[in-house]
């Protein structure tokens, strides 16, 4: 059951990608996302006034301010780089790897913005993932694309916004539930991309099929099921299972970007990949076998985790652990899960 549902899991989260490809030339990208997140932004609305009355407890103006300005970097800021590159150009499997560096730049960055300990084995993990993007981007953009040097600076600013994303979150002591969040981070983006679909005169949709197909593509498969199914194998198997998978979706994305696209997928893209899934397996051999960090013994949820944890992980639900009276700045730092291309 577990193979079964990571696999729907890599399939249902990279689909996301691919649904931007597909309505890449039907409509704006603003237009795209603004007919995604309004029927989202809808359904998780009703579900937060109806059976998720309670989750909005003990929730001051703060926290929810705090909320809004999360989704609005690791959703719309996120998602309309991402869309906006492969408008311009660049493939989905490149978009993917750059966006999926996002762990380990969090994690080189916590040294220095929260104090946190940053191994030698991170740092090593980083330069190889670095390294692989910078030779997938360069087989990119010299497969003849068509798209421009500075497009592939698109998806670095998409990246960089969940980073920032990630810290903003942290800095919060107070646990916010998933359907919180996620209520929340998807009203936001409904707001935003109906402000600039509205600036635009993007607002009308295309009565073209292909337009309709990304949306529901994008709704159904990429929202539902891989925002769905984070969350079931999170509590399932633990956040280390669910950050080991991210980093599955940029070579599962490429495969399926040359599949249906023709998007180019040579020598240069498959080492790159591999330089980018050796970073990932570098990363956690060093976390599990790091001092004082082994397993904790009877318990599904992994290396257990406490201050000075060097581990990225995707960032918690509420319900699984305690709060505590010490700043969440001391605990490691998350991977930021958003309803953006792969979720979402």
């Amino acid at each position: 059951m577990n193979v079964l549902l990571s696999t729907g899991f890599v399939i249902a989260w990279s689909s996301g990608f691919i649904g931007a490809k597909l309505g890449a030339g039907s409509a704006s990208a603003v237009t795209l996302l603004m007919w995604r997140f309004l029927p989202l932004a809808l359904v998780l609305g009703v579900v937060a006034l109806t059976v998720a009355r309670a989750s909005w407890r003990g929730l001051t103006p703060r926290d929810l301010g705090r909320q809004v300005a999360v989704g609005a970097l690791s959703q719309s800021g996120y998602l309309l780089t991402v869309y906006y590159a492969i408008d311009l150009g660049v493939s989905s499997g490149t978009t993917a790897l750059i966006d999926g560096t996002q762990p380990l730049v969090a994690g080189a960055l916590a040294g220095p913005l929260l104090g946190l300990p940053v191994s030698r084995t991170q740092w090593l993990g980083l330069g190889l993932g670095v390294t692989g993007v910078v030779i997938v981007t360069t087989a990119d953009a010299g497969a003849g694309t068509g798209a421009a040097w500075w497009a592939y600076l698109v998806p670095f600013a998409g990246m960089l916004c969940l980073v920032v994303a990630t810290f903003v979150d942290r800095r919060s002591r107070t646990e916010v539930r998933p359907v919180v969040a996620m209520t929340v981070h998807a009203v936001t983006s409904a707001v935003v991309f109906t402000i600039l679909a509205a600036g635009t005169g993007g607002v009308v949709p295309p009565a073209s099929t292909s337009f309709w197909s990304a949306v529901v593509w994008l709704v159904a498969l990429s929202t539902f099921g891989g925002y769905g199914l984070y969350w079931l194998i999170l509590r399932r198997s633990g956040v280390t299972k669910v950050n080991t998978l991210m980093f599955l979706m940029a070579p599962v994305t490429a495969v399926w970007g040359a599949l249906m696209f023709g998007e180019p997928f040579g020598v240069p893209t498959a080492v790159g990949l591999a330089l980018g899934l050796l970073a990932v397996a570098v990363v956690h051999r060093g976390d599990h076998k790091g001092p004082g960090q082994g397993p904790r013994q009877g318990s599904g949820r992994g290396p257990a985790q406490g201050p000075g944890t060097r581990r990225l992980t995707p960032r918690r639900p509420a319900w699984r652990r305690g709060r505590s009276s010490s700043s969440r700045s001391d605990r490691p730092v998350p991977a930021m899960p958003t309803a953006g291309p792969g979720s979402r």
